[in-house]
């Protein structure tokens, strides 16, 4: 079994936390702002996107395919990495297919919000609020372990949730603030599920710490990359495209990968 220092474990989930609390940014924005600029939302869900698969696929993965083949040898390894990626893949599909991501309007001008009752606004915003929150729950657990094992991979990767927690975070306070009229309730919404983050992490951590091996980091990262490739191609790229009016969707994508990239390179040196 690996043994990992106290004081990853905190950094780790320090950093998983300040991931998780970048929902109430999204709410401030709703609750202090007139509306979000619908470009800069598609450049910055974009770029979210475009810097989870690349660390996902350059760096993640990767990782589970050397813990792998540290476990059972390069050919082995590097078949339950791929296997280990797919299973992830349909993880996440199963999840959604379940419990629905149903903030299909970051808007808090849209007239599915203006013009329904507040009864049905109250229960789009527990429907919204239940699903983003259970998305958080495999987040927390990807940025946890990502920086538990590598710092330079995982900060990165956090950072590019943090930007895609934001719109999450604006996607729950817009129907809470719109059902109730109370700003402390859309933002203290928006705050517990980015919370779910860290708490998924705690979890995730307490079940497998008796159990940490190269073959377990394989697992963890292989399902991680998964996951992140699914949520990025499901998730952002769609909904930058809807908020786009140009090509702010490819320049975000494109920025996001070559941001991750310096980013990875600077933290080599």
């Amino acid at each position: 079994m690996l043994q990992i220092a106290p004081e990853n474990i905190w950094i780790a989930l320090a950093v998983t936390l300040a991931a998780g609390l970048a929902t109430a940014i999204g709410s401030l924005l709703v609750l202090f702002s007139r509306r979000p600029n619908p470009r800069l939302l598609a450049f910055g869900l974009a770029f979210a996107g475009g810097a989870m698969v690349y660390v996902s696929l350059s760096e993640i993965l990767n990782k589970s395919i050397a813990s792998f083949a540290l476990a059972y040898g390069e050919r082995t390894g590097f078949t339950y990495g791929t296997l280990a990626f797919l299973l992830g893949v349909v993880v996440i599909v199963l999840i959604d297919h379940f419990i629905p991501n149903p903030h299909d309007s970051l808007d808090k001008q849209d007239p599915a919000f203006r013009e329904n009752s507040r009864e049905y606004l109250k229960r789009v915003a527990l429907l919204t609020s239940v699903a983003i929150t259970a998305h958080n729950f495999p987040e927390g657990l990807a940025t946890f372990f990502a920086t538990l094992e590598s710092p330079s991979v995982g900060m990165p990767l956090a950072f590019a949730i943090a930007i895609h927690n934001i719109p999450e975070g604006i996607a729950i306070a817009v129907p809470v603030y719109f059902a109730t009229q109370n700003k402390f309730y859309a933002f203290a919404a928006s705050l517990l599920s980015g919370l779910a983050e860290p708490v998924g992490a705690a979890i995730g951590y307490v079940l497998l710490s008796g159990s940490l091996s190269h073959a377990t980091f394989g697992w963890v990262f292989g399902l991680i990359a998964g996951v992140m490739v699914f949520l990025a191609l499901d998730e952002l790229l769609p909904a930058a495209k809807r908020y786009a009016k140009g090509h702010e969707t490819v320049y975000g994508l494109v920025a996001g990968m070559g941001t991750l990239a310096i980013s990875l390179v600077l933290f080599k040196w």
